[in-house]
């Protein structure tokens, strides 16, 4: 099957600090927050939230805080979180999606645009980037031991719903409907596949390679710095050759 979603340069860090799942932690307790407020506390009526339990699982975030987190928005009466996108284009045009949840919207527009500028990008108009992008779920499945039947793998995940696979370097990446992405990663693990990542994203349609070291290094450290800041969830970009 053809295509290659250039995972690694998406989002998939395959070891996390503590200090980083903690960060992870709260982000997610955030998009929970904001889910239950929305559309309330069962996940069998709100999509939304089940698709949230499932990325915090995904995340191996414990049930019991899951549940607290669950429980605290449904009493809370204060929190007034939204969602936020920003788009803007990192060093040599470089196309950059963020994600934010947030209690103060002029603050982190604030601190993204910095980010931005401080490393010879600009943030954009709303719609300037996102053409670029598709949304699409993406799991993960590493064969570092060449143990995994490619064909067999194919069939197990096509029958489960999904739309692509490709192989590259001892990994496996499965392409799938965003809203699908969390009954296949359970119908691949119900068949005795271990799920590296998996998560809904937006695939870019092109790819910029930098070739200048110091726009290299730039658009590491805008990554760096954005993937740091408490109120961005989610980055996505397309940048072929992501150090």
């Amino acid at each position: 099957m053809s295509g290659h979603s250039k995972w690694a340069n998406i989002k998939h860090k395959k070891e996390k600090t503590d200090a980083q799942k903690a960060k992870i932690f709260t982000k997610i307790g955030k998009e929970i927050t904001i889910a239950v407020k929305a559309g309330g506390g069962d996940p069998n009526v709100n999509s939304k939230l089940r698709d949230l339990i499932a990325k915090a699982k995904s995340n191996n975030v414990p049930n019991d805080n899951i549940e607290r987190c669950i429980k605290k928005a449904l009493g809370a009466t204060d929190v007034n979180y939204e969602e936020v996108v920003y788009e803007g284009y990192g060093p040599a045009g470089v196309a950059v999606i963020v994600e934010a949840t947030t209690d103060n919207r002029n603050r982190t527009a604030g601190e993204v645009r910095h980010y931005f500028d401080k490393f010879g990008g600009n943030m954009g108009q709303t719609g300037c980037v996102g053409y670029l992008f598709e949304p699409k779920g993406l799991i993960i499945i590493e064969d570092e031991d060449g143990e995994i039947d490619e064909d067999e793998l194919m069939m197990t995940a096509l029958d489960a719903g999904a739309e692509d696979l490709s192989a590259d370097e001892g990994v496996f990446e499965i392409t799938c409907e965003s809203d699908d992405v969390y009954a296949i990663k359970e119908t691949l693990e119900a068949a005795g596949y271990t799920i590296a990542s998996a998560e809904q994203t937006k695939l870019p349609s092109t790819y910029v390679t930098l070739e200048s070291e110091d726009d290299i290094k730039h658009m590491g450290l805008l990554l760096e710095h954005l993937e740091e800041n408490d109120d961005v969830i989610n980055i996505f970009h397309n940048w072929e050759n992501e150090q």
